[in-house]
């Protein structure tokens, strides 16, 4: 008798559950419709002053970037420095797209051949002459990036047949050691500059500028440092690094012709090139550049990211890299010099098919930094992520650097180069070409009359 009670209640159990729960949803649906009646009542009714819609109408009038930005300025005080870049639509290269070969222009058969491999400084007594046409752009060492990261970049360029650059951080011999191909950098600063150092390099490169720092100087903190860092910048005690705004070697614009030529007697024939960022007075500085025999000219165009840029920097100076390759090609044509001095164009460029457009415009390899970063780090992000921004994982003082896998970071990254150029390959062939260097402007139209104007090719 006892059981069969017991038994009879689960039915009665069951109800008084069932009820309650029909009974919270019921009261929930209630409270969240009364909820929802208030809050719009509110933004319906209110003058702006008591109503919490402002805060909706002021972003939108805004951004929530600005508004955010704003906010960190009145924190502090101080200026913000915001790493990978801005947020700034420019014209860019979204508005060019490429031709079809089908039967006016035949498409390269399947089964070709088809090459990627460029040369940098072709009147060089010792080019450099990389698989691909994708180079990784300068991020330094200590000033920005960790050790780490400069060896997992080194490696992972040196796996896909190209160069990687110093940055204008002081020589890390470890990532001499990792990289096939260094582009040194001849930075603002006073170190690194021995002819030891120089002649390790497979080319030099002359740093007046990047697109988000422009010419501007900087003062490192000797405190920030550690005591490799410290010892690789030949820092006298109590001093700070000081990259300063212009090359202390030079007085003159003219002279930047007797550095060339002191840089390449150094170093016995590698390529010595120029980067700057890409002002509206391009052609101004080209003329310097191609008077002192560089062997190739880098720009940076306003897109460029650093480890951290003013905005001011970032969203006003400038030109877009768009308007600084199709400006600089021209003039390198127009002086006659196209063929000699070799063209290395970065600031934004982010696909296979930016990096093939920026070849059909004219320059001779693309420098990537951002973007690489992210392939680089892949899902080793989430060592900082979502507690941490992913730039903690591979900053110097990012709280996350040391777990960072350099193995895994080096083959992330030779992944990421040799699918992109997969990739532009076989839109190579689609356009009845057989090698990277081969496809041009006529391969190209645009699909807007500014974009037309801007690359010289024909609208849609």
């Amino acid at each position: 008798m006892s059981g069969s009670r017991k038994k009879t209640k689960w039915p009665y159990l069951l109800m008084g559950a069932g009820a309650i729960t029909a009974g919270t949803l019921l009261l929930g649906r209630t409270l969240a419709g009364y909820t929802s009646k208030w809050i719009a009542t509110r933004f319906m009714t209110e003058p702006y002053e008591n109503n919490l819609w402002e805060v909706v109408s002021a972003g939108a009038r805004t951004t929530p970037q600005v508004i955010v930005e704003t906010n960190m300025r009145a924190e502090n005080g101080k200026k913000i420095l915001r790493p990978f870049g801005g947020p700034k639509k420019f014209p860019d290269f979204s508005g060019i797209m490429f031709d079809v070969a089908q039967l006016n222009t035949f498409p390269v058969s399947e089964d070709a051949e088809i090459s990627t491999s460029t040369k940098i400084g072709p009147q060089a007594l010792q080019p450099l002459c990389l698989d691909i046409p994708i180079i990784i752009s300068g991020m330094a060492y200590g000033f920005a990036l960790s050790e780490k990261a400069k060896l997992a970049l080194a490696k992972g360029a040196s796996q896909a047949g190209t160069a990687t650059n110093s940055g204008y951080g002081p020589f890390l011999q470890e990532e001499r050691d990792a990289a096939k191909h260094l582009i040194v950098q001849y930075s603002r600063g006073n170190w690194s500059k021995e002819p030891e150092i120089l002649r390790k390099a497979d080319a030099i490169e002359i740093q007046f500028g990047q697109g988000a720092l422009d010419g501007t100087g900087e003062i490192f903190k000797r405190d920030k440092m550690d005591q490799k860092m410290i010892r690789l910048l030949n820092l006298k005690p109590g001093e700070n690094a000081v990259l300063h705004a212009r090359m202390p070697e030079l007085s003159s614009p003219g002279q930047l012709t007797g550095l060339v030529n002191k840089l390449k007697q150094i170093t016995e024939g590698i390529p010595v090139g120029v980067k700057i960022a890409a002002g509206n007075s391009l052609e101004d500085d080209l003329a310097y550049i191609i008077d002192a025999q560089a062997d190739f000219i880098a720009i940076d165009g306003a897109q460029g990211g650093t480890a951290g840029a003013a905005p001011i920097l970032q969203d006003d100076f400038g030109l877009p890299t768009l308007h600084a390759l199709c400006r600089a090609v021209s003039f390198l044509e127009q002086q006659g010099v196209k063929k000699e001095i070799s063209l290395i164009i970065s600031g934004g460029l982010k696909t296979p098919g930016d990096y093939l457009k920026a070849l059909a415009l004219g320059a001779d390899a693309v420098a990537l930094g951002t973007i690489i970063l992210w392939a680089m780090t892949h899902t080793q992000v989430f060592k900082s992520l979502p507690y941490e921004p992913p730039v903690q994982a591979v900053f110097f003082s990012g709280k996350d650097k040391d777990k960072l896998d350099v193995g895994k970071g080096a083959q992330n990254l030779a992944n990421y180069l040799v699918s992109t150029v997969e990739e532009m390959k076989i839109a190579t062939a689609a356009l009845g070409k057989k090698s990277l260097q081969a496809v041009n402007k006529a391969d190209l139209f645009a699909l807007d009359r500014d974009t037309a104007e801007i690359a010289d090719i024909n609208l849609a």
